[in-house]
């Protein structure tokens, strides 16, 4: 295969694909993602077997066992690949909503109304899931994307993406409005970053090693979404039952998500009057618990370093540190976040607001695991990343992030003096 011509002529038919979705009926997209859940649940045996390569190929790359279940599917996750689509497809479909109108003394009327990015590349590790959510979302904004999966899930993505052409056809859409890059070529990301007169924007979805290469080598706009390091402050008004459930879920539900608990830090005087039965839970559990000063005493914590501030494990490993108040905690996140999402346990509104007012990471949360960190919970029916930076998007990207705008500027014959 020639890459590059291969990747020109993907984004030749990615540009054609867009312009027609631009004006694509609200139904016949609802249609396309309908449909595509339908493929995905008919075709669940062959997609799983394509996982079993997959899993075979990440097996003896050495991935870790949360990367593994990061790339697993099974029945019960495909039928949440099925329920996202089908999310999705119900949403309010996002073009041509106005967002905006008014009218000036000059006598025009002005409405600001939503519109199609154009041609969206996504790069993503692992997840297969991705294939979908991704390209459901880019469709139901009315764009065109080009999907470049890990190497590890090369099969799973194959299958499923050939499912999003079934909808797409059942539904007279372009089959090219959803493509999938077909080969594991490392040459083919490159291509992509700079294929400026194809690709409107790029989403990396991924460590911090994909999203740092595609922010440095990139020159197609990006939507970054940065490594989760999570952070869980353990508030002096804490409850303590609370913190207890919320903390052992938001580290170990599943720890290679992005909305993991990474890190956690305890007031200084909720410690003194109540300890940290969190960490003896997390320990019985089977995490590995790296403790800062004050902390190491406690059964089953390994002393911290300072590489553990500032780290996302994605397995089960979580640092722990005292700090001095909602204000140490403040200082700690902002020197050591990724601006993703972090949290707060207490139960006094005033120090939770002041938490809120001065973290300035995408989602911020109060008593609430951190695994909420994610487009579905959020009502978005899946999403295409958590965007970390301030432009455009921040947060859950789902349909309606995945939209620009445009003016649409009416007068009678009015001219300007």
């Amino acid at each position: 295969m020639n890459v590059k011509e291969t990747m020109a002529e993907i984004g030749k038919k990615a540009k054609a694909a867009s312009a027609e979705l631009a004006f694509a009926k609200p139904e016949s997209k609802r249609a396309a993602l309908i449909g595509a859940a339908d493929a995905v649940w008919a075709r669940r045996a062959e997609i799983i077997a394509a996982n079993a390569k997959d899993m075979e190929y990440g097996r003896n790359k050495g991935l870790s066992d949360a990367m593994l279940d990061r790339l697993m599917l099974d029945e019960d996750r495909i039928e949440g690949i099925v329920d996202g689509l089908r999310s999705v497809a119900e949403l309010p479909d996002p073009v041509g909503v106005v967002t905006a109108e008014w009218d000036m003394p000059s006598g025009l009327n002005i409405r600001r109304v939503r519109t199609p990015l154009g041609v969206i590349g996504v790069i993503y590790e692992s997840r297969p899931n991705v294939t979908a959510d991704a390209g459901g979302l880019c469709l139901k904004a009315g764009n065109a994307s080009i999907l470049r999966g890990g190497s590890e899930s090369f099969h799973s993505s194959t299958a499923i993406h050939s499912c999003m052409v079934d909808g797409l056809k059942a539904a007279g859409l372009p089959a090219d409005a959803i493509q999938l890059v077909p080969t594991r070529d490392r040459e083919a990301v490159s291509e992509m970053l700079t294929m400026t007169s194809y690709i409107d924007v790029i989403v990396p979805r991924g460590g911090k090693g994909l999203v740092g290469l595609v922010q440095r080598e990139a020159r197609v706009p990006v939507f970054a979404h940065l490594e989760g390091i999570v952070h869980v402050y353990v508030d002096a008004d804490a409850d303590v039952e609370k913190a207890r459930e919320v903390i052992v879920n938001a580290k170990t539900r599943r720890t290679g998500i992005c909305g993991s608990a990474e890190c956690l830090l305890i007031d200084r005087a909720f410690y003194a009057k109540h300890g940290a039965p969190f960490i003896h839970d997390l320990v019985a559990l089977g995490v590995e618990v790296r403790g800062g000063e004050g902390l190491q005493d406690i059964t089953g914590v390994i002393p911290a370093t300072d590489d553990d501030w500032g780290n996302e494990y994605l397995d089960m490993i979580i640092a722990a540190k005292l700090v001095d108040g909602v204000d140490g905690a403040i200082a700690h996140i902002g020197e050591y976040s990724s601006n993703h999402t972090d949290a707060i346990l207490t139960q006094n509104d005033a120090t939770a607001e002041r938490f809120f007012e001065r973290v300035d990471s995408a989602i911020l949360m109060r008593n609430a695991s951190t695994q909420f960190a994610d487009g579905g919970e959020f009502g978005m029916g899946a999403e295409i990343g958590i965007a970390t930076g301030k432009m455009h998007a921040r947060g859950p990207v789902g349909a309606e992030q995945l939209t620009s705008f445009k003016y649409l500027v009416v007068g009678d014959g009015t001219t300007r003096s």
